[in-house]
């Protein structure tokens, strides 16, 4: 069954990983053997070939670069314009993807349902580009709200305005506050370019104070419930419930700590957490019955999002292990049009909505 992913990190695991994503995910981890400047060294889960192997054939891709102001802890870019230039980079090596026919990008309803078209064709799936929709995770290396129509001709689709901590245009995760006049201004803008909306990461002030001013098509590409893992990264019931009253599809992430409550970050691990892919169908049933529905929730997975296998579902080796998810949900009592609907249909139905023909 096709499987569309709402977050991948790709351009980051390329330029700042190092990691070859050309490669299968074996020879990947081979190459890092031995490596310990990150915590998922040798423990990669996804690469180019892997998302063929499962099907995965349309992914939403980020570019990432974060800006941090003198005594912010977290790491980061110390000028907007140094943020801005790493997105570029990263954009370079989507072209070059592009180039080798290793990728395509999907930026309206046209290149869509060519690329669905192309996909579904008669070819090898290893012969086949891999779909992706661009998306800023994080809106800091903007350097000015009008570089944004810049970022729009280069076929950007969707914004986070924040990520982790304070940001120049919203305050994401483990941080309070609004929007402030900066971030009112982006949100504009992104509505006359009809740019998507992307509220995962947001802080619950921001996050409300965004869809009182947003208009436009809404988002949460990989976000999880707060009901069942408490922390302000996660979604409310309320949250929800306003997401599916504008429409909106949330994405199911497979970051550990955001699947099960407890979770020690270099402490815990899957197994000993029990922490598997059916543990990610519970925040999909529970995204489902508070909004009354199975319209509202895909996928949004975050695999190799700065974490590996050491901190992820402990049944699943590569992100082609997605494939497992069909049956896992049948045996839940799901329809097979729910199923599509979360592998692939509610992400796309959205999409066909925010670009019309």
């Amino acid at each position: 069954m096709l499987i569309v992913d709402a977050h991948l990190d790709l351009s980051m695991n390329a330029l700042e990983w190092n990691r070859d994503l050309t490669q299968p995910v074996a020879a990947l981890n081979a190459r890092e053997a031995g490596l310990t400047d990150k915590p998922d060294r040798g423990r990669a889960v996804v690469s180019l070939p892997e998302l063929r192997r499962g099907n995965v054939g349309l992914v939403v891709a980020t570019q990432i670069a974060r800006y941090v102001a003198p005594g912010n802890p977290l790491p980061g870019w110390h000028s907007p314009a140094q943020a801005w230039a790493q997105t570029q980079g990263q954009l370079a090596w989507y072209r070059a993807m592009e180039a080798a026919g290793e990728m395509t990008q999907v930026r309206d309803r046209a290149t869509l349902e060519q690329h669905l078209s192309q996909w579904a064709d008669d070819r090898p799936r290893d012969r086949k580009p891999v779909g992706y929709i661009l998306s800023l995770e994080g809106a800091d290396s903007l350097i000015t709200v009008e570089h944004l129509a810049l970022a729009h001709r280069y076929g950007l689709r969707a914004v986070g305005p924040a990520h982790y901590g304070p940001g120049r245009y919203a305050q994401g995760t483990d941080a309070t506050g609004g929007l402030g006049p900066q971030g009112r201004a982006l949100l504009r803008e992104m509505e006359r370019l009809n740019i998507i909306l992307d509220a995962t990461h947001l802080c619950d002030d921001s996050f409300w104070e965004a869809l009182d001013h947003f208009g436009g098509p809404v988002w949460a590409s990989h976000n999880n419930c707060r009901a069942l893992v408490p922390h302000n990264r996660q979604y409310s019931d309320e949250q929800l419930r306003a997401l599916a009253a504008r429409g909106a599809v949330m994405g199911a992430a497979l970051d550990a700590w955001m699947l099960v409550p407890g979770w020690v970050r270099g402490a815990s691990t899957p197994l000993g957490m029990r922490c598997n892919l059916e543990v990610v169908l519970d925040h999909i049933d529970h995204v489902c019955q508070v909004t009354g529905s199975a319209q509202h929730v895909g996928l949004g997975t975050d695999l190799d999002g700065a974490f590996g296998r050491e901190q992820c579902p402990y049944d699943l080796e590569t992100i082609a292990d997605l494939q497992q998810l069909p049956d896992l949900l049948a045996r839940r009592g799901y329809s097979v049009p729910d199923i599509e609907g979360l592998l692939h249909g509610n992400w796309l139905r959205f999409l066909r909505r925010a670009w019309p023909a």
